[in-house]
Formats: C-alpha cells, structure tokens, sequence
C-alpha cells in the first residue's frame, strides 16, 4: 500500500472536522443541561423544602387542635368503655367460630340507629383475641388504660371487616356492643392476627356523635397530612 493512500482527502478531513465540532458542541451542550438542571432541581428542592416547612407547622397546630378536643370526648366517654373492661377475657375460639355472628348490648344508646344508610360515624372501640391479648384499642395503654385515643373515624363502612359493619347495625349512638366475629367475616385467611390467619374476634364497640367542629377539625387536619406526605414525596423524588 502506496503512503499516499493513508493521507485523507481534504474533503474528508473536513467532514472529520465538522463532525469533531458536533460532537464537542454536543458535550457541552449535555453537560450544560445537567448543570441547569441541577441548579434547577436544587431551587425546586428548596423551594419544597420551604413549603413542607411552613405545612408540617400547620400540622402541628391541627394536631393540637385535634387532640385537645379529643382529649374532652376521652373525659366524657372514658368511664363508659372503661366499665366494660370485664367483658376482655379469653373465650373459645371454636365456639365463636360455630356459632357465627353474635351481638350483645351491654349499654343500649340514646343517639340516633346506626342503619345500611349510615355512611360515617365515629367510635371508640377494643379488639381481642381468644387468648384474651387485645390486638386493637381506643385505649391509650390495653392493661392500664388513662384516657381514649382519638376516635375511629369511619368513612367507608366497606372498608372494614364485614363483622364489624353488619354486627354493629341497629345500635345507637352512645351505646357499647359486643360483637363476636368468626373468620370468615373477620380478616380470614387475608391477614395473620392472634397469631394466625382465620381468627375469630370479639370487639367492645362504642358509637359516639361528635360536634360539626370536630368533623371539620378532623377533615382539616386530613387535608394539611395529605398536602404533607406529597411534599415530602416530592422532594425525596427530586433528591433521587
């Protein structure tokens, strides 16, 4: 192979050239982009990171709200739960299991009946297992209890276990119910409880009425905790 063979042509020396440029003007331009892009999410982040600040300070406030108008339904329904704490004792599983659903009215309410048509309440309530160990309570501590957390507040009586939304029907308002579920309308095979699945339950149920205030106190604060956990989403989104 002759020497002159190896030279390239200008033609292609220039084609070598342009495209030397278009790939040095591309590498800049990527790496540009991932600078401003950068700065771009940093800002963002910090941005976020001034909203979640100023959110989880209106969290805290609700939060207070909420539990210092919770803490008068604890003084006022307290002792009522409390009277009933006899009734959490061990019981024969089989036997629940056979006998299907049982209810039985330990205080009857003077509210307003909870019917198919009742789409929300709030309640206080105790769940228990055979061996008598309480997996679920309203109760701030299950062997020696001072006060009642905040109430269950249900919005959707589908989402809870069937036991539960047919056995408490037919109550009032202010009344305490045990409910004695076997599996199937339990958490079955779905969910290990009591230490396996296909369980059969007892609850303590007290149905309470609560104020407007506390309904929208409770809404409010649901909205600044959704508002809170998607910020933080957003901002441990734009760290990765």
């Amino acid at each position: 192979m002759q020497e002159k063979e190896l030279k390239t042509s200008l033609g292609q020396r220039i084609i070598i050239g342009v495209i030397a440029v278009l790939l040095l003007s591309s590498t800049i331009a990527i790496y540009a982009l991932i600078v401003l892009n950068g700065e771009k999410n940093k800002q963002t982040s910090s941005t976020k990171k001034e909203e979640l600040a100023v959110v989880t300070k209106e969290l805290s406030a609700k939060q207070d709200e909420l539990k210092s108008a919770s803490d008068k339904m604890s003084k006022q329904y307290f002792d009522t739960l409390a009277s009933f704490r006899n009734k959490i004792k061990a019981y024969n599983g089989t036997s629940v299991e056979d006998a299907g659903l049982k209810t039985f009215d330990l205080k009857n309410g003077t509210g307003a009946e909870i019917t198919d048509k009742t789409t929300s309440y709030y309640a206080y309530y105790v769940g228990w297992c055979a061996n008598e160990s309480v997996f679920d309570s309203s109760f701030d501590d299950a062997k020696n209890p001072k006060s009642l957390k905040e109430p269950l507040a249900v919005t959707n009586p589908n989402s809870l276990i069937a036991g539960w939304s047919e056995g408490i029907k037919g109550m009032r308002f202010g009344g305490v119910r045990e409910i004695d579920i076997p599996s199937p309308l339990a958490y079955g095979s779905e969910r290990e409880i009591c230490g396996s699945k296909n369980s059969p339950l007892k609850f303590l149920v007290l149905p309470i009425e609560v104020s407007e205030d506390y309904k929208k106190l409770s809404t409010e604060y649901n909205q600044i905790y959704v508002k809170y956990r998607k910020l933080q989403s957003e901002i441990n989104s734009i760290g990765a």
